[in-house]
Order: structure tokens, then C-alpha cells, then sequence
């Protein structure tokens, strides 16, 4: 079964193949080449639309799932976690300073 071609997939091949001609290159050469370059493009147009409905499909399986796990799920109260910084790591990050800079003044002078 042939597919039809759409007439803008045929010029637009043909002005790609137009721009590309050498020198002494024959008419039906020129056709020829056009010819591949619409194959390409449609193999091209195909495999776009492959993907876009596998994304498609991906995308409707975790809207799906979403759909379903906010059914199921219940709520829960939400803790607030409080975080207090220690001293004992603001102590090691200036001691680590401190001993970097001894390092630097007495075993690398410049």
C-alpha cells in the first residue's frame, strides 16, 4: 500500500535536492536524489509520530497512576522536622580553616 505524499514533503525534497546540485548533474539525477531526500523525510515524519504517541502512552500510564494513588491514599498529618545547627560543626569547619592556613604559611612559602 503506497501512502500518498503531501506536496510540500515533494518541493520542499526537491529544493533540498536543487541546492545541492553539482555541476552536470542530470535532471533525473536531481529527481532521484529528491526522491531519497522525501523517503527521508517521511522515514523522518514516521518516527517522530512513533514517539510522540509512545510519550503520549507513557504520559497517560503515570496520570493514570497518579489518578490512582491519590484515590488511595489517605491523609496523613505532616510533621515539621526543625533543624538546629551545632556548634560541634561550626567548631570543626574553623579548626579545619585554621589548620589549613598554619599548613599554607609555614609548608608552602611563596
Amino acid at each position: 500500500m503506497r501512502h500518498k505524499v503531501s506536496k510540500e514533503v515533494v518541493t520542499e525534497a526537491m529544493q533540498v535536492a536543487k541546492a545541492t546540485q553539482r555541476p552536470g548533474q542530470t535532471k533525473e539525477q536531481t529527481k532521484l536524489i529528491a526522491q531519497g531526500i522525501q523517503k527521508g523525510i517521511e522515514e523522518y515524519k514516521k518516527r517522530h509520530k512513533e514517539r510522540s504517541r509512545e510519550l503520549d502512552k507513557q504520559k497517560r500510564k503515570l496520570q493514570q497512576a497518579q489518578k490512582n494513588d491519590s484515590l488511595d491514599t489517605t491523609t496523613e498529618p505532616v510533621t515539621e522536622t526543625v533543624y538546629v545547627q551545632s556548634r560541634l560543626s561550626w567548631g570543626l569547619l574553623l579548626l579545619s580553616w585554621a589548620g589549613f592556613a598554619v599548613y599554607a604559611a609555614f609548608y608552602n612559602p611563596l
